[in-house]
């Protein structure tokens, strides 16, 4: 089993959790600074054969494959963070589109196809979703940057309207990205459809919802909301909650998410498959600042009116299909995970600003 980028936060608990069931694992990662700081040690079992490299130099995956030879693949390696796509939109094009091609020509020169890839994609990738109106199911645009700013923060029905978000599903939303990191991610999905269709082999592609847990990095500015929240609610300052603080995600917790990934290897495709990873129930932001506000006695969180260009309005998902074709539930609550990140965070000696 070779896991790209898998020296990072879910790759970290997806290793050990291979490990325990008796899988040989090589983790191949760059280990990029913004994820890992000196503070924060690799986190992998001694088992775990890790190979420094990066999936865009071809020479780095050739040496790789040509030390181990993996019957499956799980694909993390990837820049997140969608505000930061913008800015940096040819760092997040090399490392999640031209990363992809070039483990797919690599194991091509070495002439193995595994048995299975399994990729982390996103729920990024529907953009806005699907929206409900009074007399139809709808796409919304894009919010601008002019809409943000004038305060208009829910998208409006084809006439003008008030509309609700729908849960998305692999099986019914389409994809529509609306910044950099989105649309990178969906290309590797087709990237990765197209080979192993070429190839008579596998893909399992498990868009994840807003992963959070310990283990997470806390020096990164773009680890998530979660993670934010709760360093900044342990120091008892006030969290901001943008827009009018009813933005919705759907957090999953990191030991829910491995266990996904998981059941994705221990159960292989029998055809290409698309799910959903999530809770399955949205949360407001506002909800998740007061829930972690209350946790450590910080003063009350306050809306402001800032926003994220890049950023939906609300994301949320159906995880039946994930039920049904990987026999996956989630196991934590929003409230429990939040309590052991908190926890964790507790032990590290880290300090963070």
């Amino acid at each position: 089993m070779l896991i790209t980028g898998g020296a990072g936060f879910v790759g970290s608990a997806l290793s050990r959790r291979l490990v325990k069931d008796g899988y040989d694992v090589a983790v191949m990662d760059v280990l990029h600074p913004q994820v890992h700081s000196g503070s924060q040690p690799i986190d992998l079992p001694p088992s775990v054969r890790l190979f420094t490299g990066d999936v865009t130099h071809a020479p780095d995956i050739d040496a790789v494959l040509r030390l181990f030879r993996p019957t499956q693949i799980v694909h993390l390696a990837a820049e997140t963070g969608t505000g930061q796509s913008l800015a940096e939109a040819t760092r997040h094009g090399s490392v999640n589109v031209v990363g992809t091609t070039q483990l797919l020509d690599a194991l091509t020169r070495s002439g193995l196809v595994p048995e299975q890839l399994v990729v982390a994609s996103s729920r990024a990738v529907y953009g806005e979703g699907a929206w409900q109106c009074a007399t139809q199911a709808f796409y919304p645009r894009p919010r601008s940057h002019a809409q943000l700013s004038a305060g208009i923060w829910d998208p409006q029905g084809p006439s003008g309207e008030s509309a609700a978000p729908l849960p998305s599903s692999a099986d019914r939303t389409e994809p529509r990205p609306t910044n950099i990191y989105a649309a990178t991610k969906l290309a590797q999905e087709h990237m990765l459809a197209a080979w192993t269709a070429a190839h008579d082999t596998n893909l399992s592609v498990l868009r994840l919802q807003n992963v959070f847990g310990p283990g997470q990095s806390l020096t990164n500015s773009y680890t998530g909301i979660v993670a934010l929240f709760a360093r900044l609610a342990r120091d008892h300052q006030t969290l901001e909650v943008y827009e009018d603080g009813r933005i919705i995600r759907d957090f999953v917790f990191i030991d829910d998410v491995a266990d996904a990934l998981l059941a994705a290897v221990k159960k292989p495709a029998t055809e290409s498959r698309c799910v959903d990873i999530g809770s399955g129930t949205g949360t407001t932001i506002h909800e998740l600042a007061r829930m972690i506000a209350a946790n450590c006695g910080a003063p009350e969180p306050k809306v402001v009116s800032k926003f994220r260009d890049g950023d939906v309005r609300a994301a949320s998902c159906s995880i039946d299909a994930a039920q049904d074709d990987l026999l996956w539930r989630p196991n934590w609550t929003l409230d429990d995970g939040v309590k052991a990140l908190l926890e964790w965070i507790g032990t590290q000696s880290v300090e963070v600003r």
